[in-house]
């Protein structure tokens, strides 16, 4: 099978319509859901002595929006193949902004853990539901660009949120009732969930047979054109279950564990990180201050996560993208509380922050590699929930060690390493890719599942 001219012209107009219709409302709902998800790390700086949280408790609490994450990480993303990503993701946003939200009335260390649970299995299936989705409208040749725009909510949420929400917590005080500004962060920052969740409905189609944005010969085409590359690509289309267990899979779960120990571990305590520079270097900062400077690594982030999947688009090579980045943000991290003035400190988070950025949309373009069908949304979910087990891992163990050491340093080491494994991983399981080719990768996954 092979696509005419015509056809691949085509292709690329409704690439083009598809890229100006979905990504800027995917890049919204990814910076409204990171900021839900990240935004307790700001409202740390007061809530932890207003309801009784050591960091080590905070940590907990922080981290456990991932188990209830990685328990129905899998099922939501095969639910979302069967019925349809526009009535799933509206689900997931709905359910998600009542329970951040509800996130302003917590009293204490038991309805933090209860309420940051329920968080994660709200959420849960957004994420690789995005990457799926993205599958169905993109050819391989623009994913890495397109992912990373996607993943511009990230710096977005953390350039644009930081400043928000420490503003809302120094002076949201009195606020629809609450007392505490960082119950007025939770509640406000909630609602934009909720009322995407309804946009999704009117906004964003299932496939592209269902955009009312596209004449039926260019979704046509571009369908076909991804089908084609698929067919190529994937030979043999894995089913559920032995997309679990496949060792490749496998591999990259640990992969991603390792990116994403220093996305958490810095997302959740990088505030914290500058209100603690002030004593090392006798600084002062307002709480306002300290978010608009925890948004400097996320800009420089932004920059060159982009840049760095353009080229990766450009060339067709994934793994040393991946690898580069994830090896120079572990450096970044591992020196960066060492340094011996606060920029030097806050530079060498951003190199840190920009590896961790930069590594992911390059990431996500391996497991379609050898995943497809009902095998990619199985394995994509597989990778993202294993991989954010690194969310509770990642806090937990910073919080631990910075209660006690007094330190956030042994926490920062641990993020390096991480990294620094993610990236080794990443180069072998490369060589390995390169040595078999996917007709022989995907042989043992044809025909059904036992």
């Amino acid at each position: 099978m092979s696509i005419s001219p015509a056809s691949a012209a085509l292709s690329e107009v409704a690439v083009g319509k598809a890229t100006r219709r979905l990504v800027w409302l995917l890049v919204l709902l990814y910076v409204i859901n990171y900021l839900d998800r990240v935004n307790v790390g700001f409202a740390a700086l007061r809530m932890n002595a207003d309801i009784g949280l050591s960091s080590a408790a905070y940590g907990l609490g922080a981290g456990l929006f991932f188990v209830g994450y990685f328990l129905f990480e899998v099922p939501s993303n095969l639910i979302m193949h069967k019925v349809g990503a526009k009535a799933w993701m509206a689900r997931i946003m709905l359910s998600w902004g009542v329970l951040a939200c509800a996130m302003a009335f917590v009293q204490g260390p038991i309805s933090f853990y209860v309420l940051r649970v329920l968080l994660g299995v709200a959420e849960a299936g957004f994420f690789p539901g995005i990457v799926l989705y993205l599958t169905y409208w993109f050819p391989r040749a623009s994913r890495a660009k397109v992912m990373s725009l996607f993943m511009l909510g990230v710096p977005l949420a953390s350039v644009f949120g930081a400043p928000l929400s420490t503003a809302l917590i120094a002076h949201g005080s009195g606020w629809f009732g609450f007392e505490q500004g960082w119950r007025t962060m939770f509640f406000v920052e909630g609602l934009p969930a909720i009322l995407l969740g309804f946009a999704a409905l009117a906004l964003m189609p299932s496939r592209p047979v269902n955009a009312r944005w596209l004449r039926p010969e260019e979704a046509e085409a571009l369908t076909a054109t991804i089908a084609e590359e698929d067919a190529r690509q994937v030979p043999g289309e894995p089913g559920v279950w032995s997309s679990l267990r496949h060792p490749r899979v496998v591999a990259l779960a640990a992969v991603y564990f390792g990116i994403v120990f220093g996305l958490y571990g810095l997302g959740f305590f990088l505030p914290q990180i500058v209100s603690g520079l002030q004593a090392q270097f006798g600084v002062k900062f307002s709480l306002v201050q300290i978010g608009l400077v925890t948004a400097i690594p996320y800009a420089f982030g932004a920059l060159v996560m982009i840049a760095n999947a353009r080229h990766s688009d450009r060339t067709g090579e994934r793994i040393w993208h991946t690898a580069i980045p994830a090896l120079l943000g572990a450096c970044g991290v591992a020196i960066a509380l060492y340094l011996n003035t606060p920029t030097l400190a806050v530079a060498a988070l951003s190199v840190c922050t920009a590896g961790v950025l930069a590594a992911i949309p390059v990431f996500w373009q391996l497991p379609s590699a050898f995943l497809g069908g009902y095998g990619a949304a199985a394995g994509i979910a597989m990778i993202n929930s294993f991989g954010n087990l690194s969310g509770f891992v990642g806090p937990f163990v910073t919080g631990a060690l910075n209660t006690a050491t007094g330190s956030f340093r042994p926490g920062m080491w641990v993020i390096a390493a991480a990294m620094a494994a993610a990236a080794g991983i990443v180069l072998a399981l490369g060589r390995r890719m390169a040595a078999d080719p996917p007709t022989q990768l995907e042989s043992p996954l044809r025909g059904p599942d036992r």
